[in-house]
């Protein structure tokens, strides 16, 4: 438990994050790396690139400074930041290095207003914090570990087959080399892929939504090809140099953002771009599990080309007795098909499809496609309870996201 004066003196340096938190945060990235270049094999280079893993980590930094008294408030968070955590592999012993590098960045950014009063509760402050993670992430390595088929850390697999969902789409299928049965996973969930392209220093993780049901004999991930730049160097590598027959290593499902298939209430989902590889897992259980169930689809994709699952999607809807889907593209041509419509989805378009909006909404896409879906929601009555969206990568609060 923390003294009443180490909370006070936490809390009394809120201001001081809020105006310096992403510069500190940067500054403890410059240290961690230089002095331990070996986390260089752990963390997403093109988050670091982008300065998202900063901003989120400077978020953490706040909402801990802000709660400190009341750390249960930030169990969702710390869930959540965990099981990406246990996806890379993040350890026990990583924590001091964290703390340590962290605690220098502060002083380094704040100088002499960092005073040693200060940097001794941030100490004791991030010893407890640190417990918290090291606590939930202990029970999310058991139960990866000791499930059924499954394994500790990363394990090896076989690219199966490779299948050319769109123009910039590829599905790969993986099974184990070992050929051990796959434990199951929960719709929405993602897998880490670690690669180590020709030419790198250091490996490559990168973390893929699972894109079909739960219960086969593979594990499939859906990978756009992005442009040649930092976030592209694996999506490229996997698109250009992994074939059918090769290993790459994985490890267990993990992710919070999951269809509560427990529910038999109306279901929508709602996909921008790559972002419908989540809830391809999710229709697809429905169709299996819950066939009766109320369920829309709807995708938005930049044109016709680029499109991916279009078939899939269909004959999925249309084997299902209460289910149908939607298909809006930024540029035509666009074929004489109602159930595909130019432009973007605005307010409108959702009304006319979901009014009254009923049930549960699960959004994936670009964030200020969420952010614009989120809010075209809620201006139409839905709950803030009723939304739920994933965050490729660092995960931001949604309200900080410019819309579309």
């Amino acid at each position: 438990m923390l003294s009443q004066q180490t909370i006070d003196i936490v809390k009394s340096t809120v201001p001081a994050l809020e105006a310096h938190g992403k510069e500190i945060t940067t500054k403890f990235y410059e240290k961690l790396f230089e002095n331990h270049p070996e986390l260089l094999n752990v963390f997403n280079h093109a988050n670091q690139k982008k300065g998202r893993q900063q901003t989120a980590l400077a978020n953490t930094v706040l909402a801990a400074a802000k709660h400190i008294d009341e750390l249960e408030v930030l169990l969702p968070a710390v869930k959540q930041i965990g099981s990406k955590h246990r996806s890379l592999a993040v350890k026990p012993e990583h924590y001091p290095i964290v703390g340590e590098n962290l605690l220098a960045a502060i002083k380094d950014v704040l100088g002499d207003a960092a005073t040693d009063e200060i940097l001794n509760a941030w100490a004791e402050a991030y010893g407890e914090i640190a417990n918290v993670f090291i606590g939930i992430e202990k029970e999310m390595y058991k139960e990866a570990e000791t499930q059924q088929g499954g394994w500790k850390d990363f394990a090896s697999f076989t690219v199966k087959r490779k299948e050319k969902e769109s123009s910039m789409v590829t599905s790969f299928y993986f099974v184990r080399t070992d050929e051990k049965e796959l434990p199951t996973f929960k719709p929405g969930q993602y897998i880490s892929v670690r690669v180590k392209p020709e030419g790198e220093e250091y490996t490559m993780i990168r973390q893929y939504s699972l894109s079909d049901a739960p219960g086969q004999n593979h594990y499939r991930i859906s990978v756009k090809r992005e442009a040649s730049t930092p976030e592209g160097k694996v999506s490229n590598y996997l698109h250009d140099f992994v074939k059918e027959g090769d290993i790459v290593e994985i490890t267990a499902p993990a992710g919070d953002f999951v269809l509560d298939s427990e529910k038999t209430s109306p279901v929508t989902l709602i996909g921008g771009g790559v972002g419908v590889t989540p809830l391809m897992s999710m229709l697809k259980t429905i169709a299996s599990q819950q066939p009766n169930r109320d369920t829309t689809f709807i995708q938005a994709a930049e044109s016709a080309e680029v499109q991916a699952f279009k078939d899939e999607i269909q004959q999925t809807v249309e084997a299902m007795e209460s289910a149908r889907s939607f298909t809006f593209l930024s540029s035509g041509p666009v074929q004489e098909d109602k159930r595909i419509r130019l432009g973007r989805i605005d307010e409108n378009a959702l009304k006319a499809i979901l009014y009254p909006v009923e049930g549960d909404f699960y959004i994936c896409g670009p964030a200020p496609f969420m952010r614009a879906m989120s809010d075209h929601l809620k201006a139409l009555g839905a709950k803030e309870e009723q939304i739920h969206y994933e965050f490729f990568g660092p995960a931001l609060p949604l309200g900080d996201v410019q819309p579309l």
